[in-house]
């Protein structure tokens, strides 16, 4: 049975926009890690992680985008967390993730 995707990369006009849907846990968190490394690589002007269609994350998810935030931040990319719902973004709230990653409205 292969995984479902959680993931997918858009890049234009020097924006990489990456949209994240479902359960960001232990079993998709590696396609986060790889598209947020693709979007890194691509060297755009902007990153944004969309974040309305994420039902759930865990500390694994967390710890992706952290690690996708500090590989963007070592090329002077902006990284920008999009959208996300309630429930998740209280717990971005809770992690600390906010007071150092940005959200856009």
């Amino acid at each position: 049975m292969a995984e479902e995707s959680v993931t997918s990369l858009d890049v234009a006009d020097g924006t990489a926009t990456v949209s994240l849907h479902g359960e960001i846990d232990i079993l998709t968190v590696e396609q986060v890690r790889v598209v947020l490394g693709e979007a890194v690589a691509a060297d755009p002007r902007l990153i944004v992680v969309e974040m309305a269609e994420v039902a759930f994350i865990d500390s694994t998810g967390l710890g992706a985008l952290i690690s996708g935030f500090q590989r963007a931040r070592d090329k002077g990319i902006p990284f920008r967390l999009a959208r996300p719902s309630a429930n998740v973004r209280q717990i971005l709230v809770l992690s600390g993730l906010l007071e150092v990653v940005e959200l856009t409205p």
